[in-house]
């Protein structure tokens, strides 16, 4: 697919899809659904996944203008939720590699929880979260009735959606919404460090960390015991840990596989 909306290229087991819509906030259109779903089933060999926007925006969510509808038109907002938003959300929370969200700038509304659902949250100083559905008189979708109670509880998440009032990234990381706020200029620097150290990390170990803390919401600590076991005896058969109890031995840098 010759993609019109994203940027999107794999280089060095790091894979970087940038929404491309500056002019728009890079808000989302059906086209750039598609062009997203695309790219997410061609990571090839990447090893971590950084997912950012272009311009002075992360995301603004849904483009308005996109849907084509009238001022009072009705419009099933289900569908666009099923068929685009649901998908996306699976599909990043459920990606064996570590995703990155590089936040450049305002996230909000979808775009907010777009971000949210990626594994880790890095965002320059100058951006704001932005739960803009009440304003519309919506609710918070892509995860984020979910997410914002489990990050940051629920005074705070009733706050946040009740009044869509922007939540600057350091708060947002004071709150425990976010991994990190860094300076604006040290942003592509603190992502790049970080894409690469996933990149040549030990790629099943990640992503049974990433499995496994997701679903721990569903699991009494008893299963989870039984689940930490199971896998725990998975891993110790793998070549990466193999690799990273040598290297740790013989005091050298571990060159993980993968696999």
């Amino acid at each position: 697919m010759a993609y019109e909306t994203i940027d999107f290229k794999v280089e060095g087991g790091v894979a970087r899809l940038t929404l491309n819509r500056p002019d728009r906030l890079n808000s989302f259109t059906v086209q750039m659904h598609e062009e997203v779903a695309d790219a997410l089933d061609n990571l090839g060999g990447a090893r971590t996944l950084v997912l950012t926007g272009a311009g002075r925006g992360f995301c603004a969510g849904q483009d308005l203008n996109d849907r084509a509808v009238a001022p009072g038109e009705a419009v099933d907002l289900g569908e666009s939720v099923e068929r685009r938003y649901n998908p996306l959300i699976r599909r990043l929370t459920s990606l064996p590699v570590p995703v990155i969200a590089r936040v450049n700038g305002v996230a909000a509304g979808a775009g907010a929880n777009i971000a949210l659902a990626c594994d880790i949250v890095i965002a320059a100083k100058s951006a704001k979260f932005i739960q803009s559905f009440a304003a519309i008189g919506l609710i918070p979708d892509s995860g984020g009735t979910w997410v914002l109670p489990r990050l940051v509880g629920q005074a705070r998440a009733l706050g946040l959606a009740l009044t869509g009032e922007p939540l600057a990234a350091e708060k947002a990381a004071e709150w425990g919404l976010i991994w990190k706020a860094v300076e604006d200029e040290a942003l592509d620097a603190e992502v790049d460090a970080l894409a690469a150290r996933f990149a040549s990390g030990p790629t099943r170990g990640l992503a049974a960390i990433k499995k496994m803390i997701r679903e721990s919401w569903d699991h009494r600590l008893d299963e989870e015991l039984d689940l930490q076991r199971d896998m725990m005896r998975e891993l110790g058969f793998s070549q990466d840990y193999k690799e990273g109890v040598a290297a740790f031995m013989e005091k050298r840098t571990p060159n993980f596989t993968g696999r």
